[in-house]
């Protein structure tokens, strides 16, 4: 395959400027009424939980009633993992549908619950994402009290303590204009670029007196001019 120096590429990429704009414009105009008017707006809420100091006799010392020990919290950097299962357990999901009394699905209520920890802390963070941003706020919150009575009821101790509650969100999550407009932007700038490179590639004219040196071997001594001629003009 013949190779291409920079600026070669540069002269062949300039020489279809007006392709290459073209494509962005229309990617652009695609991804602009793609977001606008097919994406569904989806909205997050989250809540944040700490935890903290259990609060059973076992846990009290004869020293502190209050103070944090090395013990509380390595048994509560262990137990974040498995809090973080029994949050979208199916008896913490199905009791906070109960309680919130909506029109909620289990297995959709399960698909957008996510849990992650804050690393090296004791803290989680329990994201709901739904259509409905009252709905996200209202399910976020509700877990949170679902969830910290259950781990009372099944460890006997009351360490998960509440840092920020969910709070209506007012803008959606999964749309972001500008960003989804310069994706598209940039995907017709890749394909019009493609586009221009394979075309060059497959096309074996000889177009200029460089290249048929570079075909031949040998320099080019002189070139025919050639000329298009009208009935009864002159050459």
């Amino acid at each position: 395959m013949e190779e291409l120096d920079l600026k070669e590429l540069f002269n062949m990429f300039w020489s279809k400027k007006l392709l290459i704009i073209l494509s962005i414009v229309v990617f652009a105009i695609i991804g602009a009424v793609y977001t606008i008017g097919f994406v569904t707006p989806v909205y997050e809420s989250y809540t944040t939980i700490l935890l903290a100091k259990g609060e059973n006799e076992e846990a009290q010392t004869a020293i502190s009633e209050s103070a944090i020990t090395t013990t509380d919290i390595t048994l509560n950097s262990k137990l974040v993992s498995t809090y973080s299962e029994l949050v979208k357990s199916k008896d913490v999901i199905r009791k906070v549908i109960s309680n919130l009394n909506m029109n909620l699905n289990e297995a959709t209520v399960r698909r957008n619950i996510s849990v992650s920890s804050y690393k090296d802390t004791e803290m989680i963070k329990i994201s709901v994402t739904d259509e409905n941003p009252k709905y996200a706020a209202a399910i976020a919150n509700e877990i949170v009290k679902v969830f910290a009575d259950r781990v009372e009821q099944y460890y006997n101790i009351n360490n998960v303590y509440v840092v920020d509650e969910a709070e209506v969100s007012t803008s959606p999550s999964n749309i972001n204009h500008i960003k989804d407009i310069a994706i598209f932007a940039f995907v017709g700038l890749v394909i019009a670029a493609a586009y221009i490179f394979i075309a060059n590639m497959l096309d074996t004219t000889i177009k200029t007196a460089d290249e048929a040196e570079k075909i031949c071997g040998a320099p080019v001594l002189a070139s025919i001019t050639l000329h298009d001629f009208e009935e009864g003009g002159k050459r």
